[in-house]
């Protein structure tokens, strides 16, 4: 699952804006603003958000989830624990 929040982070570490990303991903642009715009984890189909982080991964981002240790080399960012 990926959040908005690490959807909008990840686009940024890439430099793309949310045309670029539909174009990467083949997913319409309409459907990246009502994700990045939701709260939470980003609702969708299995199929579209395959697309988009296929397309985030490849660009080279690594999605890392909650409690997960990274496995890549690289400068990245990570929401700390709220609590």
């Amino acid at each position: 699952m990926i959040s908005a929040t690490q959807l909008r982070a990840a686009r940024a570490l890439l430099g793309l804006d949310q045309r670029a990303l539909a174009a990467l991903s083949g997913v319409s642009l309409p459907t990246i603003q009502r994700m990045e715009a939701s709260a939470g984890d980003v609702r969708g189909s299995i199929a579209t958000l395959t697309k988009i982080v296929d397309a985030l991964e490849t660009a080279g981002v690594e999605l890392i989830g909650n409690d997960r240790a990274s496995h890549g080399r690289g400068r990245g960012v990570r929401l700390k624990d709220p609590a």
